[in-house]
């Protein structure tokens, strides 16, 4: 339970953290770039607009600049232009602001940004755009933008990582410190247990007094209603004591388990056995399908506990509309144990959930006249999972069939 929790905790705050940290990466990035866009397309249309004045010298672009930034781009600025007579002849004209391109990539340049429809956009390492003459021709300039979109991909990049890295980091820092902040609750729990242990051995003595004190009356008055009824009532406290005292020790994490090699198919089998004749008498038919080899690592001893739990649960809750099944079988590096019996009623998903909670009965007036039990065996049932490293649930299958499925790690 503890290792489950501090899990949980460090899952949901990592998972917080990493949005967080994908949301301001995101935004950041997001408004470099728009920042960048606007100030190259600023830039083209000041070009532009020189270029159409005749103003194609430095201090022409200077006059033109809309503020000192723009004008400071302009004079930085690499660029040509590429014009389209009426002829449909293409002529290079370059300026004095960047590398020569050869004329075949300049052309090449224009056809596609004249073919594509747009007044302007981005070709390559260029950001393009298209006006028109006066005299019916039309020019296409380009400006050089591959400093500017290198700076915004390694910007990306480069916070990209950072976040990466900073996920890393605190995974790490909150691996490590999630026992402390989780100590609180942990200690909290420990002491919940503790009381109930003790509480537990505490009220043994007097169980037994009174069993002890309820045979002796029998004696005295045999077939007495209220002697049979007491020591009735009394047995069912002992019987509830135990199961509370084995349910807190199978959560302490201190608890050792005598772990050996078995073949889950033979134990299952095994313990299985004396539930088919209940069944039988019941007039339900119980069927074991299992697989061979299933090899786990386990607790001889838990794990018989737990299918006895699970095959007296299905019976117990079990419909006339269906077998029971017990299935088991290997499935890649897992094994899969399933306890399944159709019910007159079928559960939703949290129903099939709060199955595992303690105290919790299927029959929801929680009334024991229907079934005898406290609601704690499947509490128990995973507590035993838990401490084997494997998993436990509840599923509706179809015909209002609920499965409960236990999940091993397969022994190498």
């Amino acid at each position: 339970m503890i290792k489950k929790l501090q899990r949980r905790f460090i899952h949901i705050t990592l998972a917080a953290l990493t949005v967080a940290m994908v949301l301001v990466v995101t935004l950041v990035n997001l408004f470099n770039w728009v920042s960048v866009r606007r100030e190259l397309q600023e830039t083209l249309t000041v070009i532009t607009e020189s270029s159409t004045k005749k103003s194609r010298d430095g201090d022409g672009f200077h006059k033109n600049g809309k503020n000192k930034h723009s004008q400071n781009m302009v004079k930085e600025a690499r660029w040509f232009s590429v014009l389209k007579d009426p002829e449909a002849s293409l002529s290079l004209i370059l300026s004095q602001h960047t590398a020569d391109p050869d004329e075949e990539t300049a052309f090449s340049l224009a056809e596609q940004a004249l073919n594509s429809g747009r007044q302007s956009a981005f070709l390559q390492d260029y950001l393009y755009q298209i006006t028109d003459d006066p005299d019916g021709g039309q020019t296409v300039y380009f400006l050089n933008c591959e400093t500017r979109v290198t700076a915004v991909r390694t910007l990306a990049l480069l916070s990209v990582l950072s976040c990466l890295g900073g996920i890393l980091l605190a995974w790490l820092f909150v691996t490590l410190a999630s026992r402390k902040a989780l100590t609180p609750m942990i200690q909290n729990m420990e002491q919940q247990k503790q009381f109930i242990t003790n509480a537990s051995h505490e009220l043994k003595t007097p169980l037994t007094v009174i069993s002890t004190n309820m045979e002796l009356l029998e004696m005295e008055a045999p077939g007495n209603q209220w002697v049979q009824s007491t020591r009735k009532q009394t047995a069912l406290m002992r019987h509830l004591v135990d199961e509370l005292v084995y349910l807190s020790r199978m959560e302490e994490e201190s608890t050792p388990l005598t772990m050996e090699k078995l073949e889950l198919s033979d134990l299952l089998s095994d313990t299985a056995e004396p539930f088919l004749a209940m069944a039988e008498f019941k007039g339900l038919d119980m069927k074991l399908e299992l697989e061979k080899p299933l090899p786990v690592n386990g607790d001889r001893a838990s794990l018989s506990r737990l299918f006895s739990t699970l095959c007296d649960n299905a019976l117990k809750y079990a419909s006339d509309s269906g077998p029971i099944l017990l299935c088991g079988k290997a499935e890649g590096r897992h094994i899969t144990v399933s306890f399944s019996n159709a019910v007159s009623e079928p559960l939703s998903e949290l129903q099939c959930e709060e199955l595992f909670h303690r105290f919790y009965r299927m029959d929801s007036s929680r009334s024991k006249t229907r079934q005898k039990g406290f609601g704690i065996g499947l509490a128990i049932a995973a507590a035993i999972m838990e401490k084997h490293g494997g998993t436990i649930k509840a599923v509706m299958e179809k015909n209002n069939r609920l499965a409960i499925i236990c999940s091993f790690g397969r022994r190498e």
